[in-house]
This record gives structure tokens, sequence and C-alpha cells, in this order.
């Protein structure tokens, strides 16, 4: 792993060999912060490159007797409309991916409910869960096309809350592989964390892997702190890292 430090903030870059070691790093990262911490609070991401970081967890938690059972967990987002049962939910994902593959219980597990009759109701109740828990320790992050971190579509306010957001096009072919292969099917709005929401974690951990990620990785670590990319948020954080492969890292202009 080569690491390099960035002046704005205190980021730490980790370049790792690939893709699969970048993962295998990130989860060693969280595993960390589980056994180090009494009460765990952990922010936790969807998406393709999350499902390798879930499997190496659960690796640890079946070899290595890594235990979740002290964890409380809030996800990043959710679609609307959408039911926490259908199978192309965040919340059959996470199911999927690590929940019923480790020792946490359902309860302290939490996602936004893609389903409520009052989003703006059940955005308010989702601040008010984390707040009650003490915060966020660590937040799991990946970066969208668009540079959203949760679905913080541009522009999004570096002092947005949790919210109900229109998602850009471009977002939704992107995760158009859960409905279909047919980007019009994905919904059209999300809840989703705001960006001051997410830089309220203590410690924030993004990981990004592909050549398709490129571009925008260089525009969030290395083009204007904007509203346009809300992932350059990032670089205002006391305590962040970012975990890339090769490919992710291509266009950086790292000494």
């Amino acid at each position: 792993m080569r690491h390099v430090t960035i002046e704005q903030g205190r980021m730490e870059i980790i370049l790792a060999p690939d893709a699969a070691s970048a993962c295998c790093e990130a989860a060693a990262r969280i595993a960390a912060h589980v056994r180090a911490t009494p009460e765990p609070v952990l922010g936790l991401a969807t998406g393709r490159t999350m499902e390798a970081i879930y499997r190496a967890l659960v690796g640890l938690h079946r070899d290595e007797g890594l235990s979740f059972a002290r964890c409380r967990t809030f996800n990043l987002d959710e679609y609307h409309p959408i039911a926490p049962d259908d199978p192309r939910s965040y919340h059959a994902y996470m199911r999927a991916a690590l929940f019923r593959h480790v020792d946490i219980a359902p309860e302290r597990t939490r996602l936004p409910d893609g389903a409520a009759a009052d989003p703006a109701g059940e955005c308010r109740a989702y601040e008010e869960a984390i707040r009650a828990a003490g915060g966020i320790g660590l937040q799991l992050l990946g970066i969208g096309l668009t540079g959203h971190i949760g679905f913080n579509e541009p522009p999004s306010d570096f002092a947005s809350r949790t919210r109900l957001v229109e998602l850009d096009e471009t977002t939704r072919r992107q995760n158009a592989d859960l409905f279909d292969n047919r980007w019009q099917n994905v919904p059209r709005q999300a809840l989703t964390m705001g960006v001051g929401t997410i830089m309220e974690a203590r410690r924030l951990l993004l990981v990004a892997t592909g050549a398709a990620k490129a571009r925008i990785v260089r525009d969030a670590l290395e083009g204007p702190v904007t509203p346009m990319v809300s992932a350059s948020a990032l670089r205002l954080h006391p305590a962040c890292t970012v975990v890339l492969d090769p490919e992710a890292a291509e266009l950086l202009d790292l000494a």
C-alpha cells in the first residue's frame, strides 16, 4: 500500500495495488474500528464496490471471530418509493450482503424507510436516531459518477441534512442493474443522509475502484471544493481516508 496525505484537511489517500486489495484494506479498517470501540456506530453504504468489502467483513466474522453484536448501523440512503421487502431495495441488499451473515440483531440496523408515507417526517426521525445513538463513529462511502456521496446529487449544500432528493439520470443509469437493466425503472427519488449529516461522522472512509471512477475521483480530490461535487466536501473533514485502486487513481496528480 502507498499512503499519501494531502494538505487540505487531513485526508489520507491509500493507493492499493488492485481493487481486491483496496476492498480488503477498507474491511480491515472497519474491523479495527469495531474491535477498538465499545459501542461502535457504523455508517454503511451500498453499491458494487461495497459488495467486496462486505464479503471481506463476513470472512473476518467467520474466520477470525469479528463480532458485530455491539454495533449499531445506519445506511446512507434508500430509494423512494420502495418497500423494505422489495428485493431491489437497499434493505434487501444489506440483508443479503452483510446482515444475515453476521451476529448483528435486526433492531440494531437501520435504513431510511423508502415506503414512508411522510418522507420529511422519516428524515427527521432518521436524524434523531443517529443523534440518539451518539453519532456515527465511522462512515463508509462510495462515490457516484455525478460526484455524489450518499445520493447527494449536484448541487448539494454542504450543510444539507437527511432529505428526499431527485436522482440524476446518470445515477439512475448507473444503478439500472437491479431494475431489469432499464434505467427508466429506477426510482426518480431517494431518501439520503445530507452532506452535513455525513460530515458529522467522526471518521470517513471512501473507497473507489475502476477506471470509470477516475475522472470523478480527480474532480473530488483535486478540483474545486464545490456543492457541484458533493464528495469534494470530504477534503474539509479532519479525519478522512480514501482507498483507491490504480485505475480509480490514474488521473490524480500525486507526488
